[in-house]
């Protein structure tokens, strides 16, 4: 069931998620709503990051890899 809740939330993150400049970057955004535990694995498993201090997260590379995954998974069609 962890890893179930893991991949929604992550999935979530995602959806709920906006753009951002970051110098000649963009990045994908989210609020920290969501149990702390689970942005913690995510965050060592290198799918989100973001500084403890912040109140948001960024999704990696990594992480938009594995939430394509979770789309076609969970929701039947790639966004």
């Amino acid at each position: 069931m962890e890893k179930t809740i893991k991949k929604l939330t992550l999935l979530l993150i995602y959806l709920t998620s906006w753009q951002e400049d970051v110098g000649l970057t963009k990045v994908q955004k989210s609020w920290k709503g969501y149990p702390f535990e689970v942005l913690d694995e995510l965050n060592e498993e290198g799918y989100i990051d973001g500084s403890k201090h912040t109140k948001s997260v960024y999704l990696t590379e990594e992480g938009l890899s594995k939430v394509k995954e979770l789309i076609k998974k969970y929701i039947g069609k790639e966004e």
